[in-house]
């Protein structure tokens, strides 16, 4: 019986193991996941996907080990102390609730143990960033698919599959490769049959010579037959090619409240929201760019580190970052060229005798302009914004409205949004 030989042609590095590291992924899960948080909230929105280094305390990946004892029945004696009796309290160690303080002297002797520092590739760092976000796994292969290829065709090739045979080019190959190998032969035959035509006409030519020429003819007749009618050679297939398909240019308006009831909790659901439809486009769009625009009684555009760390105190008016949208928007970006997207996040407090214009300015300014746009309420309470949103987004196509006041609710919100753009535009 001959012995067969077993190749692991699988997608691991050298000297890892993907099953190893999956079980170390979930045993760890919870201080992974913890490292993840704290890299998205130091983390920009352009950087989200990247991967990250995890360190985990030596102690925390201790395994419990058995030890043999000495076994059998033993007598010893253990020696007493000066210092203590049963009963006493010991002092607290200065410096902590170890063995030596920060504030000592340096030592030359003890040892110490680094933590375990692992790469979290980027795959294995947007999974478990969406694993809070109570993602359906469809949703996150969604997310995470390779750029759409479309297939054009590419002239003729040698090889192939018979669906892609084309006749006509492979018998035009096969013709002129016969009318190239006997042209040289055909001419040859029509000189000897025309001699043979003469001699025979005269009558004077010795038998003998005519056997030899009408053997040479048939030398020539039996060469010609031996050329092919179709060789391998002829066959032609249609070559195709995967090019990427052309892609648009995309932008994303953020809008954001930032007065004083927008607290940093709220804010960080509302960067999560953010983040999300960025990845989305980004998933859809070889170019994409942001516009950060920050509010409170009036709108500016800002970079992304003080749209998200910048508070302010005062009012509410929510019109003025539409209206600065839309003057940027119709002025930077036009819609024969980008595609725009908008996406607010406010706590729904505004200004009352503004909350309709805000509705008339997104239903005849912003959303003629836009591909989607998307609003998520990252407080419970109801007030006139959100009633006129949510009438607006019963009337409207491109227009969502959602609340999401923890984490795992931020998701819903993009749920119509990937259903009606599950292809690349």
């Amino acid at each position: 019986m001959a012995l067969q030989s077993i190749i692991d042609r699988r997608l691991a590095g050298k000297n890892k193991s993907i099953g190893n590291r999956e079980r170390f992924l979930r045993r760890h899960k919870e201080q992974i996941r913890e490292a993840v948080k704290r890299a998205v909230d130091g983390r920009g929105i352009r950087d989200i996907e990247n991967g990250e280094d995890i360190r985990i305390p030596k102690r925390d990946i201790s395994e419990p080990v058995f030890g043999h004892g000495q076994g059998g029945r033993r007598e010893m004696v253990h020696p007493g102390n000066k210092d203590f009796v049963r009963g006493d309290r010991i002092k607290r160690p200065e410096g902590g609730g170890g063995g030596g303080g920060g504030g000592g002297q340096a030592s030359d002797s003890g040892e110490g143990e680094d933590d375990f520092v692992f790469h979290l590739s980027k795959e294995e760092f947007m999974q478990v960033f969406f694993d809070d976000l109570a993602l359906p796994n469809l949703a996150r292969t969604t997310l995470a698919e390779t750029p759409e290829y479309k297939t054009h065709r590419a002239g003729f090739s040698s090889d192939g599959t018979p669906n892609n045979l084309h006749v006509v080019r492979s018998m035009r190959g096969a013709l002129g490769r016969r009318i190239a190998l006997g042209t040289e032969s055909r001419r040859e035959l029509r000189a000897l049959e025309e001699r043979l035509a003469e001699m025979k006409r005269q009558g004077e030519a010795p038998a003998r010579e005519i056997e030899e020429v009408e053997r040479q003819i048939e030398a020539l007749r039996a060469r010609l037959d031996r050329i092919p009618y179709l060789d391998p050679i002829d066959l032609r297939f249609r070559s195709r090619v995967r090019v990427p398909v052309p892609t648009s240019k995309a932008v994303m308006f953020c809008l954001m409240d930032v007065s004083g009831s927008m607290d940093e909790a709220r804010k960080d659901l509302a960067k999560r929201f953010f983040i999300l439809l960025y990845l989305f486009l980004t998933r859809h769009y070889e170019k994409i760019d942001i516009v950060f625009i920050r509010h409170h009684t009036q709108a500016q555009e800002v970079d992304e580190h003080e749209f998200f760390h910048a508070t302010e105190t005062g009012g509410t008016v929510v019109s003025s970052a539409l209206v600065l949208m839309d003057e940027i928007a119709r002025a930077r970006y036009p819609t024969s060229e980008w595609n725009i997207y908008g996406a607010q996040a406010s706590d729904g407090d505004n200004w009352h005798h503004d909350s309709g214009r805000c509705r008339d300015l997104l239903n005849d300014r912003i959303l003629p302009l836009c591909r989607y746009f998307a609003y998520v309420q990252v407080a419970e309470e109801e007030q006139n914004l959100w009633d006129e949103y949510a009438a607006l987004a019963a009337e409207s196509k491109v227009f969502a409205v959602r609340k999401a006041t923890e984490a795992s609710q931020i998701y819903p919100v993009f749920r119509d949004l990937f259903k009606k753009e599950g292809h690349p535009a």
